[in-house]
Parts: C-alpha cells; structure tokens; sequence
C-alpha cells in the first residue's frame, strides 16, 4: 500500500500536508479490519469524510450500495475521481467541501479516517445525524478522552457528553508506522451508535454547565461554577455567588472530574431551576 500511494502522489505532484490532517493509512491489516468492523452489506449508503486518494474509499465501493466521499483538498479531490473513473467505479459521489460546514446526504453508516484537527466537531456534527454506527480513526489520545470514565486522569468534557450522545466503543489502536507521512503519535479506531441525547437532558444549558466545570475540573463543584459562570449566564459575580449559594446539591464538594455524567446532568437541572427563580 506505501508503494502504490507514493507513486500516485509522485504522478499527480502532491504533496501532503500533515497540518491539514493528511496522513494516509497505508497498512493492508488495518483497512482489513476497519472494512471488517463496519459490517458493510449491498444496502448500506457509506459517509466517508477525508477520503484522500481512496484507499478506504474503493473496497467500501466494491461492497456497498453508494459511497458519499468527502475530501476538502480540491486537487486530491480531482484525483480520486480520476482514480474511480479508471476502475470503473460509479457508486461514489465526490464532494469537495469542509465537512464541518456542509449538510450531509442521507447516509446509515459512516466509516472515516478522519483528519484529526476537525475531530471534535465532526463528531459531534454527525451525532447530529440518524445512522446505524460509524467506524472512525481519531488520535489515540483523543479515542482515550472519548471513553475515558470518572475520576481516571484522560476524563473531560468530551467523556461527559460521549456518554450523553452514543454508545462508544474503543475497537483497537494503530501505530504511527501504519500512516504516511507518519504522524507524531498513534491513533485508534472507535465504533460510534448514536443516543438520544435530548431524551437524556442534554440541550444547550447544559452545554454550557459541563463547559464551565471542566474549565476547572479538579476544583470542586461549587468552585467550579463560581469560576467559570460567565460561561452560563453574563450576570455579575455577586450575583453568580447567590445563585451557587442556592444549590442543595450533594455533590457541590466533589471533584468535578470524579463525577459521574449523570450527576453532572442532576447539578445542571438544578441550577437552571435554581437560575430561572432567581431571574422571576
């Protein structure tokens, strides 16, 4: 796989970016197991968002119903299409676009390699979405935070609303070596099945209450908040300090990063009862 995509990239004069998140898998083993882990079918409509050169967009192809392959670089866009063209592929649409700002296309799967510095709001934007799962590569580190628990050291916001959001599954890592150029660190693949989260009480409040406690995660709660509640409400300090004061919450002690999601969730409904009768 090295070989063959250095000789594309030398014939179409590319040369990767690694600040864009240009990192091509070129390890057999790991496109095996990804395509493995995705459990493709002829019915299934595949979003592939990165899709460089096609290396994971062409076996997806052969085993799918249609393939929708985003890339954001128009010249290596140009590529793929010129490459599907050559094999005779005629079930993948190529987009060229950010996949950040576009509105996706109906699709029941997803099954990306995904350029790292859009990780968190790619994610985020597809759980947005209705799909079966999604079979993503991220940066190990990143993978870690996604599935990390209460109280262990890699546990953040991320962790919190992963819980919130979709079942998420840490399936196995991938070294450096597996990638070309070679990145810095490892990655990992993970399997995403999306929740509810609405059903579960996530909306904007409480958006804004796990981004103002782990601003401050190993202060306790109440610290916690009166630190960071700008980022809740713009009302002045004083106030922010009666509103804190009036929580009866158990957990106003703890460690904001030994809480489990769920009374993070309880300390949110409180304080948004709590704020709206001070507000009356």
């Amino acid at each position: 796989m090295l070989s063959e995509t250095l000789k594309i990239l030398k014939k179409q004069d590319i040369r990767l970016d690694k600040r864009k998140g240009q990192n091509y898998l070129v390890n057999k083993t790991v496109l095996s197991k990804i395509i493995t882990n995705a459990e493709l079918s002829s019915e299934d409509t595949v979003l592939e968002i990165g899709a460089g050169i096609g290396t994971l967009t062409i076996p997806l192809a052969k085993r799918v119903r249609h393939v929708f392959a985003v890339e954001q670089d128009s010249k290596v866009a140009e590529v793929l299409i010129e490459r599907l063209e050559d094999l005779g592929v005629s079930n993948v649409n190529v987009i060229v676009g950010d996949a950040t700002k576009m509105e996706f296309p109906e699709f029941n799967k997803v099954v990306s390699n995904l350029p790292y510095k859009i990780s968190s709001p790619i994610t985020f934007k597809l759980l947005k979405n209705k799909f079966d799962f999604a079979i993503l590569m991220y940066q190990r580190e990143f993978a870690d935070r996604m599935v990390a628990k209460a109280g262990e050291k890699n546990y953040s916001r991320l962790s919190v609303m992963m819980h919130f959001c979709s079942k998420v599954e840490f399936l196995f890592e991938v070294s450096k070596d597996s990638f070309f150029p070679k990145p810095k660190v490892s990655s990992a693949v993970i399997k995403l099945t999306p929740k509810n989260a609405a059903e579960s009480g996530v909306d904007e409040f409480f958006l804004k209450t796990v981004r103002a406690l782990f601003q401050h995660k190993k202060k306790n709660v109440r610290n916690a908040l009166l630190d960071s509640f700008h980022e809740i409400d713009d009302m002045d300090k004083k106030s922010a300090k009666k509103v804190v004061s009036n929580l009866k919450s158990d957990f106003l002690v703890d460690k904001v990063f030994k809480l489990e999601p769920n009374e993070i969730m309880a300390i949110s409904k409180e304080l948004k009862v709590v704020l709206n009768e001070f507000k009356a």
